[in-house]
């Protein structure tokens, strides 16, 4: 079934069940606080019934303005009804939906509308419709674009043209404007463009976030996304209860709507869910600022989901926030909460995968307590919570088990329409990303260098722990949910074409295998291992292969204001780190500011800014401490050459803004690598006795 279908399969069965919820108008920000929540019934609803209405609306506007099968709508905001509303019209009508990251540049901008062959470009606001036309206008070579809507703002009288560049006028509609437009179609054409949409049709470009060059836009069908949803709610409903029962299930939606996850599981997961289940999916829209400003449990107390899904950098967030109320608890209520987090943490070790499944005495009452810090962050009815993009650290998933969350991994990628793996409560192994979906095949092989399709598959390993090389090779997925292909765009020539072509036969082999560039294992009991990146691999001065993830997740993990550790030591002498601390206002999207954070300032007592650490003593002491602890280590450092032998600690954190970072917050280590380069050839010519080398602006 088309995703279109599936929509329309629940609004006719479960017409007057909520679908969308949204604060409108969004309480704006006084003296950089967020305002209250608003209660659920203040919130603007869209029943299912009305989520459909609106999308077949939107579709027939779109047809009035000249979209035709297999174009594209482009669309630039951050996360709300009318973002669903806008991606799902164009697939609706045999076309396909091209998001833009709320961050991207104009640049950026400009390339993705162009590329994509964009028609119809959806924006939130004045301020995103000026960028576009001053986007394209600079490129000049834009032909396709039929018309721009923005939904948080009406031009003058609904409607008015603007000038673009080698292209002419082209017509700026208001939400409502463009909702009468659609209204006055008829149906007959939108009738005959879904009739001629099929499953194996593209329903969305999944731009991925490249460290060079233009990003890649992988293209995924209604069947791919469509599987995907499906096969993990199903687990879902067979793990936790997720969709089992006529009751409603629940989700905030606050990540990018344009990356992968947002697009599976808000997205089209809410509309599976809502077709072929006895439930419907209520999704939940954070306020814009909520990542910026900390205020997204205040979301979360309103929805109180029942799944969510978070980015390692929201979970060390929020785990920041919990551990800094605990601080301040004294006395027997410090005790008490102690007590039940050694309880609910040692069932959490008895029931990973080979556990003894013991649960021990006074825990069900140390699971009460408990209930109150749940409750605080809105997670108290959360029957699966889980973690993707990147790997989450082993000390922040037992952070959580002692609260009673239990967060399981997913891993893919975009090329594999998000997940192709799965933790479960009843199977799971911290540092584990789980076990393949029904349906995706996952093999660990030995790639030749010369030719991908020459490949050997690697020993399944005895443990997790079993990383000799024997076990260990490029994790690689088959199945239905393998993307289609990269989008080529006939318009940008054909050297272009010939490129995209290259890279396509690049990530999938000729026996149907997608190449993740990730290096990993997979065990006996089949649950799967990410331990490193083949690009990030560090090449030590004696040939060997050093995985930096797992040694900066260690110095991260006994110092807990390092926001980043990043290693650096590719073909030198030794391996060097930049270090960032833990600021206010640092988010992941910004760098923050220089003030410390509550964790630097716990962990680095006396000290209150990033200018100040750079000079203390005393933060030196801890930090070199910290890495001395890894560095004895002999698990995660096994001889001098994987050893971290100086650091530098940055005056500002990695972030989306200045390029170091992806929109999922994953570190972009060529960006930082070039940015640094100066300073990093700095610290290596500096005494080699010298362990902290204070950061110089050269």
């Amino acid at each position: 079934m088309t995703i279109g279908a599936l929509l329309k399969k629940a609004a006719l069965e479960k017409p007057n069940r909520d679908a969308l919820l949204v604060e409108r108008p969004c309480p704006e920000l006084k003296d950089g606080k967020a305002p209250p929540a608003l209660p659920r019934d203040q919130w603007k609803t869209w029943t299912l019934g009305k989520y459909h209405a609106d999308v077949q609306t939107t579709a027939k506007a779109y047809i009035k303005m000249g979209f035709k099968q297999f174009d594209t709508a482009n669309v630039w905001g951050f996360n709300s009804p009318e973002w669903f509303i806008s991606a799902l019209a164009a697939m609706y009508i045999g076309g396909k939906s091209g998001g833009i990251y709320p961050t991207d540049t104009l640049d950026t901008v400009g390339f993705k509308m162009v590329h994509s062959g964009g028609a119809v470009c959806m924006v939130e606001t004045q301020d995103h419709a000026l960028k576009v036309v001053k986007a394209l206008s600079a490129r000049g070579n834009c032909t396709r674009l039929k018309g721009i809507v923005s939904w948080m703002y009406e031009p003058p009288n609904g409607k008015q043209m603007v000038q673009i560049e080698n292209l002419g006028e082209v017509p700026h509609y208001g939400w409502a404007e463009m909702m009468k437009l659609g209204a006055a179609e008829s149906d007959d054409q939108i009738n005959a463009m879904v009739k001629a949409t099929d499953p194996g049709h593209c329903a969305c470009l999944i731009y991925t976030s490249g460290t060079t060059g233009d990003p890649k836009a992988v293209m995924v069908s209604h069947d791919n996304i469509g599987y995907v949803s499906n096969t993990v709610f199903n687990v879902l409903g067979k793990s936790c209860g997720v969709a089992s029962t006529e009751a409603e299930e629940r989700i905030l939606s606050y990540l990018p709507l344009s990356h992968v996850a947002g697009m599976t599981v808000d997205l089209t997961g809410q509309i599976i869910v809502s077709a072929l289940t006895p439930s419907n999916n209520v999704v939940f829209f954070a306020r814009p600022y909520d990542l910026k400003v900390g205020t997204i449990k205040d979301r979360l107390q309103i929805a109180r989901p029942t799944a969510f899904l978070g980015v390692p950098l929201v979970w060390e967030k929020m785990a920041d926030r919990i551990k800094a109320i605990g601080a301040a608890t004294t006395g027997c209520k410090k005790s008490l909460s102690t007590w039940a987090k050694a309880k609910a943490l040692e069932h959490a070790k008895n029931i990973v995968l080979g556990g003894s499944g013991a649960v021990p005495s006074g825990h069900g009452f140390a699971i009460k307590i408990l209930g109150m810090v749940k409750s605080q962050v809105g997670l108290d009815q959360c029957k699966f919570a889980c973690t993707g993009a990147a790997p989450l650290r082993i000390d922040t998933t037992e952070y959580y088990s002692s609260l009673g969350i239990y967060i399981n991994e997913l891993y893919g990628m975009s090329e594999s329409t998000a997940a192709a793996t799965i933790s479960t409560d009843q199977a799971h192994a911290w540092g584990s990303c789980g076990w393949q979906l029904p349906g995706t095949e996952v093999k660990i092989f030995k790639i030749s260098d010369t030719d991908m399709n020459n490949k050997q598959e690697c020993k399944q390993a005895p443990t997790m722990s079993s990383t000799e090389d024997e076990y260990q090779g490029e994790i690689c997925f088959r199945g239905r949910c393998i993307m289609m292909g990269y989008l080529a765009s006939p318009d940008l020539g054909p050297t272009h074409l010939k490129e995209i072509e290259k890279k396509t036969g690049e990530a999938i082999d000729a026996d149907g295998w997608l190449h993740s560039g990730d290096k990993g294992l997979k065990t006996v009991g089949g649950m799967v291992k990410i331990t490193g990146r083949f690009k990030e691999l560090i090449i030590g001065e004696g040939g060997e292969n050093i995985a930096p993830v797992p040694i900066e997740d260690s110095v991260k993990g006994i110092c807990a204001g390092i926001a980043e550790c990043m290693m650096i030591g590719d073909k030198r002498k030794y391996n060097i780190a930049l270090i960032t601390l833990k600021a206010v206002g640092a988010n992941g999207e910004v760098p923050g500011s220089d003030e410390f954070d509550l964790p630097a300032k716990a962990n680095f007592p006396g000290v209150t800014t990033i200018s100040a650490a750079l000079d203390s003593k005393e933060v030196e002491n801890i930090i070199t401490a910290a890495l001395k602890e890894t560095n004895s280590n002999g698990k995660l450092v096994p001889n001098n050459s994987f050893k971290i032998q100086k650091y530098c600690i940055l005056p500002t954190n990695f972030s989306e803004q200045e390029g170091e970072l992806t929109p999922t917050k994953k570190l972009k280590r060529g960006a930082v690598d070039k940015r640094y380069q100066k300073l990093i050839d700095y610290v290596y010519t500096t005494d080699s006795a010298q362990v902290y080398v204070r950061f110089k602006d050269l």
